[in-house]
């Protein structure tokens, strides 16, 4: 996927954010409120600062596929296993 791709995704999905997060005020600024997993979804919140990581724009690509930018949970979805996701996090919180 290109860079300009990549950025596309990222600036509506920075657009998305402040748009939900008015509606969740208990996440906290600087933060987003992602649901993971394939069948049931656990609600994390993660850094903002998660979107510039290579990582993580992976995941979001896999997500804008599945689900484009209409997330059935009111915040954005992300399809893969909840113990991949908390490992990445991991990874990126290091």
């Amino acid at each position: 996927m290109g860079v300009f791709r990549v950025h596309s995704l990222v600036s509506n999905l920075k657009h998305m954010i402040k748009v939900h997060n008015k509606q969740q005020p208990d996440v906290p600024k600087g933060h987003l409120a992602v649901y993971v997993g394939e069948i049931q979804k656990k609600r994390f919140v993660v850094p903002i600062s998660y979107l510039d990581q290579p990582l993580f724009q992976d995941l979001l690509r896999r997500s804008e596929e599945e689900y484009g930018f209409d997330h059935p949970m009111g915040g954005l979805t992300i399809p893969c296993r909840e113990e991949s996701f908390v490992n990445l996090t991991a990874k990126l919180q290091s």
